[in-house]
């Protein structure tokens, strides 16, 4: 019972995080056409249709190990999907919004203490955007 909350709170990091890492792997080995070169140059379309793939199956996944049957919180496989697919919608309008705000600084990487990763806010820009958004999609379907 008491791992019903921590679930849920885990829910948008991991469908996230799983959605950003299936956009990496897909864009880098099938990436062809750029998404918006003049805000992210390495952002590709087929990047963005593996990360809501990514999200979508991860949500799905997700749901189904922990918020099941037998959970005392169920979210069902249909509403797990579409939150999913909403969230690989969202995460990469928070990578974009971080982009923006890094070119308009003219910098690179929003700091040093992630070497490669352009720094922390790049490892989190799309969850200030999708935990709110899960916890609002939450609301409606589980009450």
């Amino acid at each position: 019972m008491a791992w019903a909350g921590a679930y849920l709170a885990m829910l948008p990091l991991v469908v996230t995080w799983l959605g950003d890492s299936a956009a990496y792997f897909s864009g880098k080995h099938l990436g062809r056409r750029k998404l918006i070169p003049s805000v992210s140059p390495k952002k590709t379309v087929e990047g963005a249709i593996g990360g809501l793939l990514g999200s979508t199956l991860g949500a799905l996944a997700f749901a189904a190990l922990f918020l099941g049957p037998g959970s005392p919180t169920v979210l069902p496989l249909l509403w797990a999907g579409v939150l999913g697919l909403t969230i690989g919608v969202v995460a990469p309008v928070g990578d974009l919004a971080e982009s923006v705000m890094k070119r308009e600084a003219g910098v690179k990487d929003s700091g040093a203490l992630l070497p490669g990763h352009g720094g922390v806010l790049d490892r989190f820009d799309g969850i200030y955007f999708t935990v709110p958004l899960t916890y609002a999609f939450l609301l409606l379907v589980l009450t």
